[in-house]
């Protein structure tokens, strides 16, 4: 690994993004988020974008939670800055408009499992362990924990992890849907692959849309979340992928989009 706190590389139009500080397992500083901020910039403004993948450097840490050396003598006003700063962040992340995943390996705990949650969906190693502990240190989740695990797991499920800060395992990640698969961690480069794989093959524009009216929809009522979806649906139909994706399964030929 070199110096730089991120790492990048590209497979078929899907960035992947490596956390790297594995000395202090990934944890989260205002370094790191300000090379997660320069590469969103990149990534908002590359138009062949198809996908994102976010992981940890090493075998141990996804990332273990927020640099504690650095919070514990943070004023009330340095600690708020510190939460809008992460929050505004992770916000940019949750906002691509290609699908981000996070591929978790090992400790995802505090900022981390904050991290994995503003990505739509997860793939977690069988040696993952996941948790919301910030209690144990007197204080809350600051980067988005209580606001999104709810959403992800329900608020019963939410409210035990976030007042108790006890760690979960894979299995019980996947078993609350916290995460949507598990394997061996040797398989997770291959899972890499093979989404990108599956992404290159689609409509891109059709899968921004999709993810686009997923996101959009949760935050309005049924009627109008409809409403956006037939919106949506139609505005296909004004451009050259769905000729392309429908002429190609008539003609039973793989599309070139």
């Amino acid at each position: 690994m070199s110096d730089n706190l991120i790492e990048r590389s590209e497979r078929h139009g899907l960035v992947c993004l490596t956390v790297n500080r594995p000395k202090a397992l990934n944890a989260l500083n205002s370094a790191l988020l300000d090379a997660l901020a320069a590469e969103l910039d990149a990534l908002e403004a590359d138009p062949g974008l198809r996908g994102v993948v976010i992981t940890g450097a090493g075998d141990k840490a996804f990332v273990a939670g927020a640099d504690i050396t650095e919070m514990r003598e943070l004023s009330a006003a340095q600690a708020r800055d510190f939460a809008q700063r992460g929050l505004a962040t992770l916000k940019r992340l949750e906002r691509l408009p290609v699908p981000v995943v996070a591929l978790v390996n090992g400790f995802c705990l505090g900022g981390g499992c904050e991290l994995a949650l503003a990505c739509d969906w997860a793939v977690a190693s069988d040696n993952a362990i996941f948790g919301q502990p910030e209690v144990a240190l007197g204080v809350i989740p600051g980067f988005g924990g209580t606001q999104r695990l709810p959403r992800r797991v329900g608020p019963a499920m939410a409210l035990d992890l976030v007042t108790t800060g006890r760690k979960i395992d894979a299995q019980e990640a996947l078993r609350i849907g916290l995460v949507n698969q598990v394997m061996p961690q040797a398989e997770l480069d291959a899972y890499v692959e093979r989404l990108a794989k599956q992404l290159a093959g689609n409509g891109p524009q059709a899968v921004r849309s999709a993810k686009q009216a997923v996101h959009d929809g949760l935050e309005q009522d049924l009627d109008s979340a409809l409403a956006l979806e037939a919106s949506l649906f139609a505005l296909a139909f004004a451009g050259d992928e769905q000729r392309e994706g429908m002429g190609a399964f008539v003609d039973k030929r793989k599309p070139n989009f």
